[in-house]
């Protein structure tokens, strides 16, 4: 458990706090589905059971494994993480389409999403009806449930759904069998106060008996929030990836919801924190991206301080960081830069055991800030010691 003392976010946070269940928010893994959707990335088999097993570690309770009727190599991929020892549960997902769900049969997997479109631009676009929808949908829940397969139902683009024709889908797939529901923000259309509204609403359709899920977009830069507030309205299970990688601005940061529900609204989440770094670098190195590097959690920035007005305040974390890095086992540290000042340059003499007089302190900080305007970047160690010329300190 996450201890308080190392959280230092605003009392402010306080007063809607109790507007949150304090159920256990768990998480559901589409990074090797969704996320690989990214433009121009391809896992291949290998490699998603890495990213498995690493997910396994950070305690997803849930991981979609892939879509095995359209890929080979994901089916190729499932079998392999079958194989792998893998606690968390392995998750499908299919099209409402029986020869989707027979390729689920054939693998043998217990548990899949089932998905079908239901916003009328949508079935415009796919050229169908309603009434073939639920049909299909009937159908193929129908088929997993006989072959004991337990199933979340996800409708496609459900927030830009008629909210009448949505309760009759999400009805339709429970009296089809289905046991789980998702609320889908296909294309980040929502903002967190209409996201909030939905998920309360189909809680109250389906019963509180029936888990709902919550999958978001971030279109507006808005997954977290939206995220944060489908728990508010009654979501226990949040699907998102790692990095928020995915299609165009990419899914919901799974990590990042987790801290902000954990951090800033006191709800317990299943997931280990300390190992979000380790596992962001492992799925961007398979996916050959980087990330910007003031991205929240992850980001190299989050917890480097070249600013001297900052680097005053370094020997207090909380006067300049809402939460311990000790939460996400970052390293804590001061880089020299332009924008440094006179304790910057100390704590960097202590950090690298350097001995200067207080006469030198002024010379060195500008001769410092001359280089990394030349350079347009950091000081190096390296460069420090060269500016310093300084001998190690006597122990």
């Amino acid at each position: 458990m996450m201890e308080n003392s190392k959280i230092w976010v605003s009392d402010l946070n306080a007063r809607v706090r109790s507007a949150f269940p304090k159920t256990t928010v768990r998480f559901y893994d589409t990074t090797l589905r969704d996320g690989e959707q990214t433009v121009g990335v391809v896992l291949s088999p290998q490699q998603k059971v890495e990213i498995a097993l690493k997910l396994d570690e950070l305690g997803i309770a849930r991981i979609e494994a892939g879509f095995p009727r359209v890929s080979p190599e994901d089916a190729e991929a499932i079998e392999l993480m079958q194989k792998a020892g893998i606690k968390a549960e392995l998750w499908g997902f299919s099209r409402a389409m029986k020869a989707d769900v027979d390729e689920l049969v054939r693998l043998n997997l217990r548990f899949s999403v089932i998905e079908a479109p239901t916003s009328n631009v949508k079935l415009k676009a796919y050229g169908i009806t309603r009434e073939e929808v639920l049909r299909r949908i009937r159908d193929s829940v129908a088929a997993a449930r006989v072959a004991d397969i337990t199933v979340a139902f996800f409708a496609v683009d459900g927030t830009r759904t008629d909210l009448e024709f949505l309760k009759t889908v999400y009805l339709t797939s429970l009296e089809a069998g289905a046991e789980e529901i998702v609320v889908v923000d296909t294309i980040g259309a929502c903002g967190p106060e209409a996201a909030e509204y939905l998920v309360r609403q189909v809680c109250q359709w389906v019963g509180k008996d029936v888990p709902v899920h919550f999958h978001g977009h971030n279109d507006f830069g808005m997954a977290t929030a939206c995220a944060v507030a489908a728990v508010r309205g009654g979501a226990t299970w949040i699907q998102g990836t790692i990095n928020g990688m995915g299609e165009r601005a990419g899914n919901a940061d799974i990590s990042e919801i987790a801290l902000a529900l954990r951090c800033l609204y006191d709800v317990p989440v299943e997931l280990n924190l300390e190992k979000v770094r380790e596992v962001s670098e492992v799925v961007q190195r398979a996916g050959g991206y980087t990330l910007e590097a003031w991205k929240p959690l992850v980001g190299q920035n989050l917890f480097m301080r070249e600013s001297g007005a900052v680097a005053s305040q370094f020997h207090l974390p909380e006067a300049i960081e809402p939460y311990s890095s000790e939460i996400v086992r970052a390293e804590r540290r001061i880089v020299l830069g332009k924008k440094s000042g006179l304790d910057s340059i100390d704590l960097k003499c202590q950090e690298l055991g350097i001995a200067i007089t207080p006469e030198q302190r002024g010379p060195i900080l500008a001769a410092v800030k001359k280089a990394a305007v030349s350079k347009r970047g950091l000081v190096t160690n390296d460069e420090f010691r060269e500016i310093v010329g300084g001998k190690p300190l006597a122990l």
